[in-house]
């Protein structure tokens, strides 16, 4: 734990710490253009207004700590302005910022988030697979939460592992409504008395899917209302680094200790699958300049209904079609264009395999050798 203010200027980052203190002035702190993602879950503003209970009578725990108390909504836009100015000036050019809210608050934040110039890139609804119910039965039950995800501007070039994503949802484009159970179980912390340690203790598992989604490892994370860690214990597991800013130390020694029990996950397991365009560029041609294909071979596609023959300068020629592999499939479909990797087989063992497996083959053996 390190404290810091605003008049003492930190010319490295303190990785892997949680700093003590008002997020602004700790955010102030830091050097200019030094952090790579931010996810903020601040303050809500909940304005709760006496005791919660259930219909047996019994108190709901819900969050009236001090911390969430604000004066008026003037006072809370003045406290959002100053905390997004402050994140603002950390990030690095291509950084980008996750910010949780629910109802009371979220869409003043966003106000706050493009007045101070970052670029929204989406919205996404945390939708909860156990929400609390609604005791009261007066309003609809409160079953999900928005986070907004933006750039620094609008000429970030933020990170964004979309194919990671997909794997994730298993194989199918990532939506931007998440279903995930909210903490509780195993996974809520507890304090000394055996009390919740924190009254919105957010889950691993949606920090896990931020993380994967926008960071890289090695990547540096800040968290400007630290609470009990949950994201630098995310960051931690993938090897990302964190900074935690957190003014309770109650919070603070909850984290800790948590922190301290959290292992790295080890360097081939971190990796992701990368996006199509940070493929290293594999030249047909170069699989018949190292003979993995031999001029004269025969490639058919993959519905049976063409073939063609491999040339020595890496084109394909079929009828009186010449050309590169994309060029003759297209042709040969009367489409307007052909992934040639995926429309073009060779037979091994009377099985039909696609020639993308040779590219893969490439592929891998580079990556061993980088």
């Amino acid at each position: 734990m390190a404290k810091v203010t605003a008049d003492m200027p930190i010319e490295e980052l303190p990785l892997d710490t949680i700093l003590a203190g008002d997020c602004v002035a700790a955010m102030n702190a830091l050097p200019e253009n030094s952090v790579d993602l931010i996810f903020a879950d601040p303050p809500y503003n909940l304005q709760l207004k006496g005791e919660l209970h259930r219909p047996n009578n019994s108190k709901v725990d819900a969050c009236d700590d001090d911390w969430d108390q604000f004066a008026s909504f003037a006072a809370y836009d003045e406290f959002s302005r100053n905390w997004l100015k402050a994140a603002r000036r950390i990030l690095k050019p291509n950084g980008a910022i996750w910010v949780i809210g629910s109802y009371h608050n979220i869409f003043r934040v966003g106000a706050a988030l493009q007045d101070a110039g970052f670029w929204i890139l989406n919205d996404v609804i945390w939708r909860k697979s156990n929400p609390m119910p609604n005791f009261r039965g007066k309003r609809l039950t409160n079953a999900h939460e928005t986070m907004i995800w933006a750039g620094k501007s609008d000429a970030s070039k933020y990170t964004f592992n979309y194919e990671a994503l997909k794997e994730l949802n298993d194989g199918v484009q990532m939506r931007s409504d998440w279903v995930l159970p909210i903490c509780n179980g195993g996974e809520r912390l507890k304090d000394e008395a055996g009390d919740k340690a924190h009254p919105t203790q957010k889950p691993e598992s949606l920090l896990h899917r931020v993380l994967v989604a926008s960071t890289k490892p090695g990547d540096v994370v800040l968290d400007p209302f630290f609470g009990t860690g949950t994201t630098g214990a995310v960051a931690k597991k993938l090897g990302r680094h964190y900074i935690g800013i957190e003014r309770e130390a109650a919070y603070r020694k909850v984290a800790e200790a948590r922190l301290a029990s959290v292992r790295r996950y080890d360097s081939e397991s971190l990796q992701v699958t990368p996006g199509k365009r940070a493929e290293v560029r594999v030249p047909f041609g170069q699989l018949v300049e190292r003979g993995i294909l031999s001029p004269g071979d025969k490639l058919y596609s993959f519905n049976g209904r063409h073939s063609a023959k491999v040339r020595a300068d890496g084109t394909l020629i079929a009828h009186d079609q010449r050309g590169s592999i994309h060029q003759v499939g297209a042709a040969l479909e009367g489409a307007p264009s052909c992934n040639g990797w995926t429309y073009w087989h060779y037979k091994k063992e009377g099985q039909m395999m696609p020639i993308d497996l040779m590219r893969q083959a490439i592929r891998s053996e580079m990556a061993k050798t980088n």
